[in-house]
């Protein structure tokens, strides 16, 4: 498996924005994260945080998901805690591309253009604190040093498009290799995650994984591992 700190910051990457907390009152919600796994917001005027203090206490929750057919599943549940701060001027492009990236809008424009204006949008970012995270059987606390200082899975972008094709044009041969794997029929299987060290299937209602033999250093590396998953031979 990842080392849970590298896990959380690639699910972090694979993330909504699905809460956002201000002092502990709800507040409108809607950013990405960007390179460091720090959650950036994008703040429209008359939103609680548009004008508040810089160091004000807030929570950020991400949800990553994964499409299974037409049914939506939870993988992991992340809750950035921290303190809220503007995003700096030479900063502020590369912040509106995180929150682009996940939640298109307009005011990302005004943002940018009349940077720094009391009247426009603002970007803000949280400086973390501490994250609390849920993903399969795993729950726990990382520290802003163990979360800041782990990197997402370097193979998550290619990952992700293998494993929507898997999933979509292949999933008869995926339960045949995981049935031949296991020594009995799988039932209904998914491939769920896929990383440089493994692949986890769902079948039915539950999470196997399927460790590679050495780590996958590339994309060529990680397809001719799940071949060997996938081959019924």
């Amino acid at each position: 498996m990842l080392p849970i700190p590298e896990r959380v910051r690639t699910l972090a990457a694979t993330s909504n924005v699905a809460k956002l907390s201000v002092d502990g009152a709800p507040s409108p919600a809607r950013g990405g994260v960007d390179e460091r796994g720090r959650p950036v917001l994008l703040v429209l005027p008359g939103e609680p945080l548009h004008g508040v203090r810089e160091d004000a206490v807030a929570a950020v929750n991400l949800t990553a998901m994964r499409q299974l057919g037409t049914v939506t599943h939870p993988r992991g549940l992340i809750e950035v805690q921290g303190w809220a701060e503007p995003v700096p001027r030479d900063e502020a492009r590369a912040a509106a591309i995180a929150v682009a990236a996940l939640c298109p809008d307009e005011n990302l424009f005004d943002a940018l253009e009349r940077f720094g204006a009391p009247d426009a949008a603002r970007l803000l970012r949280l400086d973390v604190g501490q994250v609390v995270y849920l993903t399969g059987q795993e729950s726990g606390l990382l520290d802003a040093d163990d979360y800041l200082g782990a990197a997402p899975d370097p193979l998550t972008d290619v990952a992700e498009r293998v494993l929507a094709h898997v999933n979509s044009s292949h999933r008869a041969q995926l339960a045949a290799g995981v049935s031949r794997q296991l020594g009995e029929p799988a039932g209904d299987v998914w491939l769920w995650e896929l990383d440089s060290h493994g692949a986890t299937v769902r079948a039915d209602d539950s999470l196997i994984r399927f460790p590679w033999p050495t780590p996958a250093r590339s994309g060529v590396c990680l397809e001719t591992a799940l071949r060997g998953l996938l081959c019924t031979c």
